[in-house]
């Protein structure tokens, strides 16, 4: 009796992980990014008018037209690096599901031309603010205010010194 009781809880264990895992699994794919329309659940794919590509959600990555055919990649390509993707408009394709979106860029091309916008759209998350002491390339520097007592005759020379050394912590 006892052995069969232990066999039961010890089945009822693994149904419930495996039932923790699916939720798990459903919860973490197709995170939208940051500069994504808020208010959307279950897309899979925005279209960007502007730029005439596509962004798979669940992949993180773009996908466009390059050297004569569809590329999946990353980052946007050399000539959309100045694209502002917070500003731009993003339909999002709530009726296609699968790998290949781009099937559809006839159609997508006409009905979202360049410049389209539909309803005001919200990021998902906000555009990230950063002060004027920030560069461009947002590595972790150490910034001294011009009007800070202790560093403030010493900006120049910690300045030069991070760029001679390939950063901080690198002397």
């Amino acid at each position: 009796m006892k052995t069969i009781k232990i066999a039961i809880a010890g089945l009822f264990l693994l149904v419930a992980n495996a039932t923790q895992a699916q939720v798990s699994i459903n919860v973490n794919i197709g995170t939208p990014p940051a500069w994504g329309p808020a208010g959307y659940s279950e897309m899979e794919y925005y279209y960007l008018p502007d730029i005439e590509a596509y962004y798979d959600v669940r992949a993180s990555q773009f996908i466009y037209f390059g050297r004569g055919k569809w590329v999946r990649t990353t980052y946007l390509p050399r000539q959309y690096r100045n694209y502002d993707l917070y500003g731009g408009y993003k339909v999002v394709l709530t009726d296609y599901h699968g790998r290949t979106p781009y099937v559809y860029f006839d159609r997508h091309k006409v009905k979202y031309y360049r410049g389209y916008h539909g309803a005001p759209q919200r990021p998902y998350k906000p555009r990230p603010v950063y002060g004027y002491n920030d560069r461009h390339d947002h590595r972790d520097y150490k910034h001294y205010d011009k009007h800070d007592k202790h560093h403030g005759k010493h900006d120049r020379h910690d300045h030069d010194d991070d760029h001679r050394h390939g950063g901080p912590g690198r002397r």
